[in-house]
């Protein structure tokens, strides 16, 4: 295979926000000049995430490597599950990449699976950790979603979400319990906070 993709998924169990998927491509050898230095973004400070995704980008403008993210709404999440919006969110990566299913072999993390096209997959249990593809992948997926979950905020400025980012902490809890659910909160994961199950509140 010419190609070898990592993939991984962050946002999988906020009651909030979209799920991220993040893809990264190389061509083959390519990761053993920089991927060693990754490790899982969840075992990462947030600024150590943040340059870490600086020199990928720097990568990817000198041709080194490619990625690409892509989100599933809450909404999307609500009307089909959260696994067929992983899945849909992780087909839009590689369409994204442009990647061949007939030279791309692809490791995915956990539980995630390419579509059937890509016949060289393997998926790793806590590949995040163990592989520094998926570990990049894992990079782009938390730094691309913390970003919207900031920048979004403003517009929800009761529930906290630049602190939080979506997690069910309890101050996140509470705010539900006591504005109700934003346009932006998962209300199928939610069911348990709020007496009116699905409907939507503005914000206060």
């Amino acid at each position: 295979m010419k190609y070898l993709i990592g993939i991984d998924e962050a946002g999988r169990g906020p009651l909030a926000g979209p799920v991220s998927v993040g893809a990264v491509m190389v061509r083959r050898g390519g990761e053993k000049t920089f991927l060693r230095l990754m490790r899982d973004s969840k075992q990462l400070s947030e600024a150590a995430r943040e340059e870490l995704f600086t020199d990928l980008m720097s990568l990817r403008k000198q041709g080194v490597l490619n990625f690409s993210h892509s989100f599933s709404s809450a909404s999307v999440i609500d009307r089909r599950g959260i696994v067929p919006a992983i899945r849909s969110a992780l087909s839009r990566c590689l369409l994204k990449l442009g990647a061949d299913p007939r030279e791309c072999e692809v490791l995915l993390d956990g539980s995630l699976y390419a579509p059937e096209e890509f016949v060289a997959q393997k998926t790793i249990i806590r590949g995040d950790a163990s592989e520094p593809i998926i570990s990049a992948a894992s990079i782009v997926a938390k730094v691309m979603r913390d970003r919207y979950m900031e920048r979004i905020a403003a517009a929800y400025p009761s529930y906290g979400f630049e602190v939080h980012k979506g997690y069910g902490t309890a101050k996140h809890r509470a705010a539900i319990r006591s504005y109700g659910l934003s346009g932006l909160h998962r209300a199928s994961f939610c069911k348990s906070l709020h007496p009116a199950g699905n409907t939507v509140y503005p914000v206060r």
